[in-house]
Formats: C-alpha cells, sequence, structure tokens
C-alpha cells in the first residue's frame, strides 16, 4: 500500500507489481499507510483520516479533521492515535471511525507519535516535544531546548526510557520519558528530519548534512558515520541484522 502526490492510495500485489485497487482522495497524501487487521488507514491533505477494507479498497469511514492529515497514525489496542495540523491529538476507533480521544497539541503536529505505557509522545512545529498521559488526557511535560528554538519534523523513538527525537536545530534529543528532562544531545551539521531507529543498544539517524549517525543511546555519543554525500531526510529501518536508509540523489545503502 502506497500514497501518492496525487492523492491516489495504491495497493498493489507484493508478487507481481500488478495493481488491485486504487482509492482517490482529495488532497497529496505524504502520511504512510498502517494496517490494522483486515483496515488500511490513510491521511490525507484533504483533512480526513480514511478506513479502507485491505482486501477491496472500499470506504469503511472517514474521520474528518481541520486541517491536513501528514502523521501516520500509531495503534494500540484499536484505537489510532495521531497528531495533525489542526493542532489537536485524536485517538479514533480503528472499528468504525469514532472518535474517543482528544487533546489540544497547541501546535501545528506533523511528526508521528511514540506510543508505549499509556503514553504518547510526538514533536510540534511550536519547537516543543510533548508527553501526553493517553488515560487522563493530560500533558504531564512539554520539552523546548534552552537555546536552539526548532520545529520538530523527526517522529519520535522510545526506547529504555528515553524518547529520542531528531529536530530542525540540527540536534539529536534524549528526553527522560517521565520527567521531561535532557538526558543528552548530539549535534550535527544540518536539519534532522530523518526519524530514529534503535537495536542493541545503538541510534541510527539519518541528517541533511548527508550522514549516518549511530549514537550509544545510554550516553549519545557517535560511534561511527556515513557520509552518503547528500541529504538524509528518510528514516533508517532495520532488518535480519542490517540497516537501510535512503538518499535524497537516489541511492539505497545497506550496512551489516
Amino acid at each position: 500500500f502506497i500514497g501518492d502526490l496525487a492523492g491516489i492510495l495504491h495497493a498493489v500485489d507484493q508478487a507481481t507489481g500488478k495493481v488491485v485497487w486504487t482509492y482517490q482522495t482529495d488532497g497529496e497524501i505524504k502520511s504512510s499507510p498502517i494496517i490494522s487487521g483486515e483496515t488500511v488507514l490513510i491521511g490525507s491533505y484533504d483533512g480526513y483520516l480514511y478506513g479502507l477494507t485491505a482486501k477491496t479498497g472500499q470506504l469503511k469511514w472517514r474521520f474528518e479533521t481541520f486541517n491536513y492529515v501528514h502523521a501516520t497514525p500509531a495503534i494500540v489496542k484499536g484505537i489510532a492515535y495521531f497528531g495533525g495540523c489542526d493542532e489537536m491529538f485524536r485517538g479514533v476507533r480503528v472499528k468504525d471511525g469514532k472518535e474517543v480521544f482528544s487533546v489540544s497539541a497547541g501546535a501545528y503536529t506533523a511528526a508521528s507519535a511514540a506510543i508505549s505505557n499509556d503514553h504518547a509522545y510526538f514533536g510540534t512545529f511550536n519547537n516543543e516535544v510533548i508527553g501526553l498521559a493517553i488515560s487522563s488526557q493530560e500533558i504531564i511535560w512539554r520539552y523546548e531546548h534552552p537555546q536552539r528554538h526548532f520545529p520538530f519534523y523527526s517522529s519520535a523513538l522510545n526506547v529504555d526510557g528515553k524518547v529520542v527525537i531528531g529536530g530542525r536545530d540540527r540536534i539529536v534529543h534524549a528526553i527522560d520519558e517521565k520527567s521531561g528532562e535532557t538526558i543528552w544531545t548530539f549535534t550535527t551539521r544540518a536539519r534532522i528530519d530523518s526519524s530514529p531507529a534503535s537495536a542493541n543498544g545503538r541510534v541510527y539517524i539519518g541528517s541533511g548534512d548527508g550522514r549516518l549517525y549511530v549514537l550509544d543511546l545510554s550516553t549519545g555519543d557517535k560511534l561511527w558515520e556515513f557520509d552518503a554525500g547528500a541529504p538524509l531526510s528518510a528514516s533508517p529501518a532495520i532488518a535480519e541484522g542490517k540497516i537501510i536508509i535512503g538518499s535524497q540523489d537516489g541511492v539505497l545503502y545497506c550496512f551489516g
């Protein structure tokens, strides 16, 4: 399943590459599709979150927000949690598209949330990272770098008690998940739109400076870097002991 800037969601057969079905929305699709059971969810710049039957592409429901839906939802226990460009953070039931949760984030949100232990963590264009308690619908902390005030487009990673996120301030931030206080920061040479990934006590993240950085999760110390020679805004994927990331000059890299 993949969306395009013409607003079309495509379902493509994995074995043959042939189109199975398409669904037309009324705005660009920059959100990534996510599957929950027999339902595929997709956000569109027409302001809706869509729930479609994965097998046929039939519309099950659509949920209206008041601005673009850029972020990819995170699904936990049948609820899709996502922030919007209407400055709201919502929970929508996958089964029927009904809203069950709504909190004002106070800012435009393009990043996807990390959900863990009844908490959501996400960055905003108001230069903040937010920690939110889902059950009580309360914002428990707001994090902002004391000197550098730039938006967060990168999606958060929650691992080992830390919220790790890249900022357009060129910094990788590791934040205590309970207090919202800084644990460590690491500065790159350009803004970071890449979302971090983690494995074996390491953080992998790309930067607009063209480098893939590998950092120690506990300390933020740099373990190694790779210079791709072109900006890395994509997020690294980790599988079978390998890291894969694409660069803006059209090259896909794989590291063992």
